[in-house]
């Protein structure tokens, strides 16, 4: 239930001046540490340099030393903080040569001072040792300084726009006078999730909620029936999605497999898109493509898998990397969250082993590394990018963030692990958000999502054998008595994989085997050595046994075939037919569970040329919303049932709603680029009245 606007903007107003606090108390406590540690310096440096003391000449306690050390390193900041920046602006004219040696005069000079404030003549130095002294003071206090503002959001977005800055003002580019438009994806989180997420006592996401006070509209969306990033992001940023089954599915006329985040399949996926449409994608106006699978046709791209095969210093996917991780400042903070999340995983997992969670995945081998990439490095990566984007003022960026998903899958769509992502997810909103104020041109900041996440137990932990499993019994196959476990993570694998530039994994398939493959709560069964699609009559002559065995399964919610007689069959259970050429159902309707919509998502893909000889989908729970993924995920993507299917728009109030009053909801991924394109339009059609000198910006939802 909403909270009313009164009580939303009295909670706003709490939650600024608590952070305003938070902010305040600590910097106090940086001041402190770097106190602390330079008064120790002071202490270490006077035991080991004979010409320097901080004791009166009859020789003091240790407390009064201490004390002494403390008196003088607080004194040696105090000067640094007042006259360092005096003494540099009066210095400004000398050359820069000249001035980088005076420095280390200067510093120890202002230590002699600092010491010659102390009571009793306790400090004494030599002006040689004193130029020591201080380098020693300053390096150690700048190194704690940086260590601790690591993990501090509010310093790191200054850096980040110094950085980038920087980097515009060399481009020297007029600055725009229409808004930009900035959208970010929060992958894999659903309508229902982002909603509750923001409402309530304690909201996961105050920035997204503080958004939708300010009259962000949330609108729903309806996913193909491939609910997975490559089927909507291909659709969301070049217009189609057509002939893309599901997240990989093997293609009989070249015997391989194609895995829409693999470089090489996401390449093709994309040339076949452009070649469809004859458009190069939303993007294609002086836009930038961050962390996407595709490109979108613009011209900036940073860890794009579309084109992380490509050679060059601005094209390749790995550039952003390089770019991001020059600065040692970045590095060092990108490399303490990485470890902190190392650990959060690792704690993580023993306390849902130890509880006996329920359902639960293996979490060991190289997933925490994966996570940790996926929540930490990507993540920082790609915001550092559209930091650089907005101060440069393209006209359009799509960046996708793809933390959320990845524990998701691990952990649950709704566990307590994701909630510390979704809060890092809004922080880094937050930051985004400051970050526009300092762009040449306002900003909108559209968020969406390009499915959801529906929970349950694998099909494999549930009924103890695998979709592989069923297919071969159903064939006559033997069947081994040792399961292999599908691999997770595979979307921050890929992605991990290519920052390594480690080549990609390949599928090789026995032509005389069923070629059986997941995408989370959808299977593909297709048949090598058969050519073409091979239709229910061909089926039920090679294997009789196969379609009832697979339809009969308590874990099956329904399977599409080609019948030569009726066209597209939906088989279900005790001999439910739904044939979506004609409308006509035979017992109970396999699609019914599955919500409006269903039946129109499974006929657009029977006119794939690639879908599968046999489309499998796992049985759907509409009281508890939970399926049973094919991999070895509890929290899954890629089917039909549930949230999956259920990803969100947020948009500012000044651009035209998604859907018009009345009008059906949006269906399809292509309807939601259309959407996206009409507000790239209306953002080129704005003539702001008036921009201030310094931009003026002022981000939708930012007061």
């Amino acid at each position: 239930m909403p909270v009313p606007p009164a009580r939303e903007r009295i909670r706003s107003e709490r939650e600024t001046v608590t952070g305003r606090w938070r902010s305040f108390g600590g910097a106090v406590l940086r001041v402190l540490a770097v106190w602390a540690v330079s008064s120790l310096t002071l202490l270490v440096l006077a035991a080991v340099l004979p010409d320097f003391r901080l004791q009166s000449p009859g020789g003091d306690s240790l407390t009064r030393t201490a004390l002494t050390a403390v008196l003088g390193a607080g004194a040696f900041g105090l000067l640094g903080a007042l006259v360092w920046p005096l003494l540099v602006r009066a210095f400004l004219l000398v050359p820069a040569l000249v001035l980088g040696l005076l420095v280390f005069f200067l510093n120890g000079s202002l230590l002699l001072v600092a010491l010659g404030l102390l009571p009793e003549g306790r400090g004494q130095v030599a002006l040689e040792t004193a130029v020591i002294v201080a380098a020693a003071m300053s390096a150690t206090s700048s190194a704690t300084s940086a260590f601790l503002a690591v993990r501090n959001d509010e310093a790191y977005r200054r850096r980040l726009v110094r950085l980038a800055g920087r980097r515009a003002r060399r481009a020297g580019a007029a600055a725009p006078r229409t808004p930009g438009t900035l959208f970010v994806q929060l992958d894999g989180v659903g309508h229902d999730l982002l909603r509750d997420a923001t409402e309530g006592e304690r909201r996961l996401m105050p920035t997204v909620a503080r958004w939708r006070a300010d009259g962000h509209h949330l609108t729903p969306w309806r996913t193909d029936w491939s609910s997975q990033t490559g089927a909507s992001q291909l659709g969301i940023l070049h217009g189609t999605n057509h002939d893309l089954p599901a997240f990989r599915w093997y293609e009989k006329e070249t015997g391989h497999t194609l895995v829409s985040n693999r470089p090489s399949s996401a390449a093709e996926l994309q040339r076949r898109a452009v070649a469809r449409t004859g458009h190069p994608g939303l993007l294609a106006d002086d836009g930038a493509s961050r962390g996407n699978l595709f490109s979108g046709g613009a011209d900036q791209v940073a860890l794009v898998m579309s084109v992380a095969a490509r050679r060059g210093r601005d094209t390749r996917s790995r550039a952003g990397y390089f770019a991001y991780f020059s600065d040692p400042a970045n590095a060092t903070r990108t490399a303490v969250s990485f470890v902190a999340e190392l650990l959060r995983e690792t704690g993580q997992a023993l306390r849902s082993r130890l509880r006996s969670e329920n359902p639960r995945v293996g979490r060991g081998g190289l997933y925490p590394v994966l996570r940790a990439f996926a929540t930490v490095v990507e993540r920082d990566v790609v915001v550092a990018a559209i930091v650089g984007d907005l101060l440069a003022g393209r006209t359009a960026v799509y960046a996708d963030l793809v933390a959320y998903d990845e524990v998701a899958h691990h952990s649950g769509p709704r566990h307590r692990d994701t909630h510390q992502v979704l809060r890092s997810l809004d922080r880094a909103l937050a930051l985004l958000a400051k970050a526009a104020r300092h762009a040449p041109r306002p900003y909108r900041i559209v968020l969406l999502s390009d499915h959801g996440q529906s929970p349950g137990e694998t099909f494999l932990e549930r009924y103890g054998l695998s979709l592989g499993d069923l297919v071969r019994a159903g064939c006559g196959l033997p069947v081994p008595r040792r399961v292999r476990r599908t691999r997770s993570g595979a979307e921050a694998r890929e992605s991990a994989r290519v920052a390594l530039h480690r080549p990609e994994d390949t599928d090789g398939h026995a032509t005389s085997q069923p070629v059986v493959l997941a995408s989370g709560n959808l299977g593909l069964v297709s048949f090598p050595d058969m050519p073409g699609r091979v239709t229910r009559e061909e089926l039920d002559r090679r294997n009789p046994a196969l379609l009832g065995t697979l339809a009969n399964h308590p874990g099956i919610g329904f399977l599409l075939i080609r019948s030569a007689e009726h066209g597209a069959v939906v088989l279900g259970r005790a001999g439910a037919e739904h044939h979506l050429d004609t409308g006509r159902i035979i017992g109970a309707d396999p699609l019914a569970p599955f919500g409006p919509g269903a039946a129109d998502a499974v006929r657009r893909t029977d006119g794939f040329p690639h879908v599968a000889d046999i489309m499998v989908n796992s049985a759907y729970d509409p009281a508890t919303g939970e399926v049973h993924a094919f991999e070895e995920q509890i929290g899954s993507h890629g089917g039909l049932g549930g949230d999956q299917s259920r990803p969100f728009l947020l948009a500012p109030a000044e651009l035209s709603p998604p859907v018009p009053a009345g009008a059906p909801p949006l269906t399809g991924a292509a309807e939601v680029h259309q959407v996206l394109r009409r507000w790239l339009r209306e953002a080129a059609e704005t003539r702001p009245a008036g921009v201030p000198a310094d931009g003026g910006v002022r981000v939708a939802g930012e007061a």
